[in-house]
């Protein structure tokens, strides 16, 4: 049976385009850009002149059940906005940074243009010359992807130190188990909530997230409010008082970076107090034994103290998640943005396999896919040979696990050595790291500037492209274009379906299909993206044009699949995996020399590893909080969404700001070991006093692009070092480094 005949449909009343009065509307989904991890459905009303009017949700996704957050609703004045990108354009490198010369030239000959030099420096420096930055690009990233591995090039990147963003929470998944899990809130089933196999979790534990404003792994933030309608506590650890964390049952405001402590001392007092799933953990888990020695050494009073939590509260919060009859794990980048971010991401996911909610209603589940975004699309394209010339590789044995990044900090270091080997040019595609993702920016552009030809691909002029590229390329917004949702954490089938003309915009499907077919016509056989979405489905037995009539499509599901060989190639039970069971400790780490089972790292600087620089900056801060108003650097011009937060603000403990003699609505300089940034006093006593905490991404596009919309002053990454990667190349501390802030005045 093909599994369009067992996939569950949405019934439509009407088709995905038709009319309402005068507006004609078209359902699709939201995503980039721009967008966010999410995909909610939506309609989309143009007027008789094919202009964006509004934008509403879809009542009949199962999705977002028609909710939509500010980002969707103001949607309209990004796809109208009178500074996007409508033209390619070229400037000569000579004048990288001057947005005076920049000219428009046709599609033809900026692709004639690019594929000339890209082949140039393949055929004479080797593939691996030219790197492929592709930030957080959503279901974008899969062909970017593509497009590097066809083209030969081995140093795919993503802009973000360490690949601190998911990727350390699947790798620290699959190294445990096999598979990467997420939260149980019904999503796999189109009937939600009603669906009879389904069980609200008991307890769902909030690591290191703020799932109203921040949506990560496909999770919808109002899918935990509705649980907690239908009963579900919280156990919130955070450093910060966030709207959840005021509603949980128990709140553990946790010293930033010290989470796999925290995590070593819940599974030590589950094992102590003999609340783990005793039947669970013998039948299905691995070096339980070694395991619980390891994490022994974390009581309860060592716990409080490294951690900054109250003793006895996280002891009832460590029983409340044992007691629970369905727990599920909701973790964020927060816990990706530590240094050594895998032992401490293994170490939380022991937490939910111990107590035997894998795969159970309620608890943790592998999300069917078609695409697997995790590792990319297009690899078998990249040789042997070239596959070995990945920046990392050889630094870090752990990327001969199947890590498919190279090393950012390695390729600025090519960049400015030319050891291992020369780069000549860049790819930029769907991120502005200058402004969003990149830390040490004053170094990312002295590096990237050495290249001889830079290349971006954005909805609207970057800083990051001003600065360093020598062709620039207009993609389309969501609604200018189609595209599919196949992977990242979801459950189901939806398409992006086109509702506007964007003129000459393209999108970012359709830039890498027509130059992937000139770089390795055999790796793009397809003539249009449509066709290439059609082979993707294939598997569905749908194709694209039928998707977007029938869609969102909800792939076959089933509980406890391990138990029925669900989960491993071989068809066995037990989980993908040497061993077939959950490795506490794992054979995987340890095959690749690393240690096999959790461990605390220092965070380093800290006030206790770095005690001289704690001395002269007294203040931990945490970089990248999230706003219900933006995603990364985006969303900056659309004028209702910055109204909503007009400046970047850094939120001090109102003992702190005093301590400073600082106000509300005072600037500040925050600095920091390597840089500093301004930001605007706003004080709350949701955040410790000896820590500050703020959001990232900031511009003042009014500023002009002459004056780099304010970035080199506003960049709170300034702070941050490239060189600042876990020992095995994976995680980097962006949530825990040191500062001190001082008024700016005349003389600052």
């Amino acid at each position: 049976m093909e599994i369009s005949e067992a996939c569950v449909r949405v019934p439509h009343d009407k088709p995905y385009r038709y009319q309402v009065g005068d507006l004609t509307v078209t359902r699709g989904s939201a995503w980039s850009g721009p967008g966010c991890h999410d995909g909610c459905g939506v309609l989309m009303f143009t007027d008789k002149d094919g202009k964006l009017v509004r934008v509403e949700g879809d009542p009949d996704n199962p999705y977002n059940q028609g909710r939509l957050c500010c980002r969707c609703l103001a949607l309209t004045e990004a796809v109208n906005h009178e500074d996007r990108l409508r033209y390619p354009l070229k400037r000569d490198p000579q004048f990288r940074g001057d947005a005076s010369k920049w000219e428009r030239i046709t599609w033809e000959e900026a692709f004639d243009t690019i594929e000339e030099r890209f082949k140039y420096y393949r055929d004479n420096f080797g593939a691996e010359s030219v790197s492929f930055w592709k930030g957080t690009g959503r279901d974008i990233a899969t062909y970017i992807s593509r497009l590097a591995w066809s083209f030969g090039s081995p140093n795919l990147t993503s802009g973000i130190n360490g690949i601190a963003c998911y990727l350390p929470r699947v790798f620290g998944c699959q190294s445990t188990c096999g598979n990467f899990y997420v939260g149980d809130y019904s999503q796999q089933f189109a009937d939600r909530y009603d669906n009879p196999a389904w069980k609200v979790p008991e307890i769902i534990l909030i690591w290191g997230n703020n799932p109203i404003a921040s949506n990560s792994d496909g999770l919808y933030g109002p899918w935990i409010t509705d649980c907690m309608h239908r009963g579900s506590e919280l156990v919130v650890i955070d450093p910060r008082l966030t709207w959840l964390a005021s509603r949980a049952k128990y709140w553990l405001q946790i010293r930033p970076g010290t989470d796999a402590a925290l995590a070593m001392g819940m599974a030590n007092v589950i094992i102590k107090e003999g609340l783990y799933d005793h039947e669970f953990v013998e039948r299905w888990c691995y070096g339980f034994d070694e395991f619980a020695e390891r994490v022994s050494e974390w009581t309860p009073a060592r716990v409080a103290e490294v951690c900054w939590v109250d003793e006895e509260e996280f002891v009832e919060a460590s029983r409340a998640i044992a007691a629970a009859d369905g727990m599920a794990l909701q973790w964020g980048v927060a816990i990706d943005q530590t240094k050594e971010a895998l032992p401490g991401s293994q170490a939380m996911f022991s937490i939910a396999a111990i107590t035997g909610n894998l795969e159970k209603p309620g608890g943790m589940i592998v999300p069917p896919e078609l695409l697997q975004y995790i590792g990319g699309w297009g690899s078998e394209f990249l040789s042997p040979e070239q596959k070995e010339k990945m920046l990392g590789l050889k630094e870090y044995p752990f990327y001969r696990s199947g890590v498919t990044n190279a090393s950012d900090q390695l390729i600025l270091r090519a960049c400015e050595t030319g050891e291992p080997y020369v780069q000549k040019a860049a790819w930029i595609q769907t991120s502005d790291l200058l402004t969003g993702t990149g830390p040490d920016p004053v170094r990312a552009e002295k590096a990237l500037l050495l290249n001889e030809f830079n290349v971006g691909v954005d909805l609207f002029m970057t800083v990051t492209m001003n600065k360093l590229c020598d062709i620039v390329l207009p993609a389309a917004t969501y609604p200018e274009r189609n595209g599919i949702r196949v992977g990242d954490g979801v459950q189901h089938g939806e398409t992006i379906n086109k509702a506007v003309d964007g003129g000459e915009v393209k999108s970012d499907m359709e830039i890498n299909l027509e130059l992937g077919k000139r770089f390795n016509p055999e790796a793009w056989p397809w003539e249009t993206v449509e066709d290439m979405y059609s082979y993707i489905l294939e598997p569905t037995g749908l194709t694209f044009e039928q998707m977007q009539e029938e869609a969102p499509v909800y792939l076959p599901y089933e509980y406890y699949k391990y138990e029925k060989g669900l989960l491993r190639p071989d068809g066995q039970p037990g989980f993908n995996t040497p061993t077939g069971r959950v490795e506490l400790w794992s054979t995987f780490y340890a095959n690749l020399g690393m240690d096999p089972m959790p461990a605390y790292h220092e965070p380093a600087p800290s006030p206790y590893s770095t005690p001289d620089k704690y001395e002269d900056y007294p203040l931990i801060i945490i970089t990248g909080c999230r706003d219900f108003n933006t995603f990364h650097s985006e969303n900056r011009r659309q004028e209702h969404l910055r109204a909503i937060a007009p400046e970047p603000t850094l939120e001090i403990h109102p003992d702190t700001a005093a301590a400073y003699g600082v106000n509300d609505g005072e600037w500040v300089w925050v600095e920091g070991l390597y840089g500093r940034a301004k930001r605007m006093i706003k004080t709350t006593p949701a955040v410790d006093p000896r820590v500050v905490a703020t959001t990232h991404g900031w511009s003042h596009p009014e500023a002009g692009l002459e004056n780099n919309f304010d970035v080199d002053d506003l960049n709170i990454n300034r702070l941050l070092d490239w060189d600042s990667v876990g020992e095995c190349g994976v995680g980097s501390n962006y949530k825990s480094s040191l500062c001190r802030i001082y008024k700016v005045t005349d003389e600052s």
